[in-house]
């Protein structure tokens, strides 16, 4: 994912040892609301989004808003966090909100223990519950502190993993089951960033639907702008607007004078409640 800002070859390498088979699995819908819960209305975004590592100025955001795209992913926080940044601040929301972009919370929090390289928080299968809750509660005060208010989702970042390897892939999805029952309790929509041959295949295949994402962020990097034609999993998981697809990467572009370099993101999904 563009959060750790691996290079183009070490990302496509990761990508890989997960192996290529996607595997359809079962049905699961969108979280919008839970028991005796009054949850906002979720705000949704269909069209064309970017994400890069470090949010962009003010300035670039509004020479950029009207043209390709109409939504942002922002890295609001987690240890692994690849990149500083000096420009998300709740003013900053404020401001690229009002001049009318959409916002997309990407929380990267702890990585598989199996995972290949180095991160600063890896979880184990005797932290993955009290980390999953830790995180999420990190991931939502600090989303809150930027003015993404409740009933906005916060997509939880996990890179490329061996889920062949069954104890490393029962202890990433007790993480982020304990992540987004933290996240749903503090009214935030629970969302998944992940790869198709890894980590997102983990989530949609798991037999398990309990306490799992309700919406699916998938990395497939066909240079396909569609989050339906190509979608590689059940047909009736992840339907009524819960699903994104970032289908390029690494695309250096420039609008207006302002050059950024991004991965391009076909979305149908939720995103943040601000203003």
């Amino acid at each position: 994912m563009a959060g750790h800002r691996q290079s183009k070859k070490r990302r496509y390498v990761t990508w890989a040892v997960a192996g290529a088979a996607v595997v359809a699995g079962a049905g699961l819908a969108a979280q919008s609301s839970m028991a005796a819960t009054a949850w906002p209305a979720q705000k949704t975004y269909t069209g064309r989004a970017f994400d890069t590592c470090a949010a962009p100025s003010l300035s670039a955001m509004k020479a950029w808003h009207g043209g390709l795209y109409g939504a942002a992913a922002v890295y609001v926080g987690g240890r692994n966090r690849g990149c500083s940044q000096p420009n998300l601040t709740a003013s900053w929301v404020k401001s690229v909100s009002t001049v009318g972009w959409k916002l997309i919370p990407l929380y990267v929090g702890a990585q598989p223990p199996c995972q290949s390289g180095s991160s600063p928080e890896k979880l184990t299968a005797t932290t993955a519950a009290s980390l999953g809750r830790t995180d999420a509660d990190d991931a939502v005060a600090k989303s809150a502190a930027l003015g993404m208010k409740a009933g906005s989702p916060i997509y939880l970042d996990m890179e490329s993993y061996d889920i062949t390897n069954t104890s490393c892939n029962n202890a990433v999805l007790t993480y982020v089951r304990a992540f987004d029952k933290e996240l749903r309790a503090k009214v935030y929509r629970a969302g998944y960033y992940g790869f198709t041959s890894s980590s997102a295949k983990a989530i949609a295949n798991a037999t398990d639907k309990t306490d799992l994402p309700g919406n699916l962020w998938y990395a497939l990097w066909d240079k396909q702008n569609t989050t339906a034609t190509d979608w590689p999993f059940g047909a009736t998981q992840y339907t009524n607007h819960s699903r994104g697809h970032q289908y390029l990467v690494n695309s250096k572009e420039t609008r207006n004078g302002y050059t950024i370099t991004v991965d391009r993101d076909a979305w149908d999904a939720p995103v943040a409640i601000t203003g």
